[in-house]
């Protein structure tokens, strides 16, 4: 098989594979080194973010600060973080991470993220792979395989996820208080988390709402990173930094529309209130406006339910009746 037939058949599933396969280390007592899924987390949030630009990926400040933060929520405290153990080592896997010393590197695998920076000038992803990551539904594909796979509920329990969110929260609101004297103004390190940050809540919001839509309780999955409902905010995050759990709802692509737009409310019985100047043709669905006064789906446990307070916010500033 040729270079160029060999680049072709890596594709999205083809990648997917190879990160929930990631050759990490693991032991028994201290559970998998999650070094190198944490690394390809922020170097795909830095894609998003465009600090990214290009398919040669330094030792940067932006990266080293990145990867510190991700480590500092996600890891397992029985392990040290480094940058520069993930950086050499991702070679070993199938996705291309090549390095390109510095003149005069003596050989040696860096020891500490400082003598990393001394050492290489950048690392390369597959083509096909950094190509992926520049489409945004992709990219999102790319980051639910590395939930699913390393920090999910199939492999740990749904509440350590949503305590991963709640410390996401925390340190939104840690970084707003010191980074930003104007509200109004949005902390540029909350903005850098925000592809990521917004993968661990959506992940929860769907799995606490059994992966159905609250509104018309649809539920088609293709697989654990595939399913037709998103985790909406009920107040927009870039005006309130608010990822905690009861600012989630979980809808069907259509209807979080809807929720976005306004076209439908929910009451203070959690019940649905849609707009009264629909014009629907529904001939193979249950239009929206059959809706009216039903009840939305809530999750099993009523510390989960969505906020009351969130859900007047959206009915006086959002909803048009």
């Amino acid at each position: 098989m040729s270079f160029g037939e060999q680049q072709e058949n890596k594709n999205l599933a083809y990648y997917c594979k190879v990160f929930s396969e990631l050759n990490v280390s693991s032991s028994r007592q201290r559970g998998a080194a999650h070094y190198k899924p944490i690394l390809l987390l922020s170097v795909i949030d830095l894609i998003s973010q465009e600090l990214i630009t290009d398919n040669r990926i330094a030792v940067s400040e932006d990266l080293i600060e990145t990867f510190e933060k991700y480590w500092n929520i996600l890891a397992s405290a029985s392990y040290k973080g480094g940058l520069h153990y993930p950086f050499f080592h991702l070679q070993s896997d199938d996705l291309g991470w090549e390095l390109t010393f510095k003149s005069g590197f003596n050989g040696l695998q860096p020891k500490t993220t400082n003598k990393l920076k001394e050492a290489v000038e950048y690392a390369k992803l597959d083509e096909p792979l950094f190509d992926l990551l520049q489409d945004p539904l992709t990219r999102t594909e790319l980051i639910d395989c590395l939930i699913a796979s390393w920090f999910s509920s199939n492999r740990r329990q749904i509440e350590d996820i949503i305590q991963i969110n709640q410390d996401f929260q925390s340190i939104t609101q840690e970084q707003i208080g010191t980074e930003s004297k104007n509200f109004d103004e949005q902390p540029k390190i909350v903005l850098r988390k925000s592809v990521i940050r917004n993968a661990f809540f959506r992940k929860a919001i769907v799995h606490i709402y059994d992966y159905k839509c609250a509104f018309c309780r649809l539920r088609v999955m293709r697989t654990l990173t595939q399913n037709i409902v998103d985790g909406a905010h009920i107040k927009p995050f870039a005006q309130f930094f608010d990822s905690r759990i009861n600012n989630g709802l979980s809808f069907c692509k259509n209807h979080h529309w809807a929720f976005d737009q306004g076209w439908f409310g929910i009451d203070d019985e959690y019940r649905i209130i849609v707009a009264d100047d629909l014009q629907e043709e529904s001939p193979n669905a249950k239009p929206m406006e059959a809706f009216q006064n039903e009840h939305i789906l809530l999750p099993s446990s009523e510390k989960y339910f969505p906020s009351l307070e969130a859900l007047q916010w959206h009915k006086r500033n959002v909803f048009k009746a």
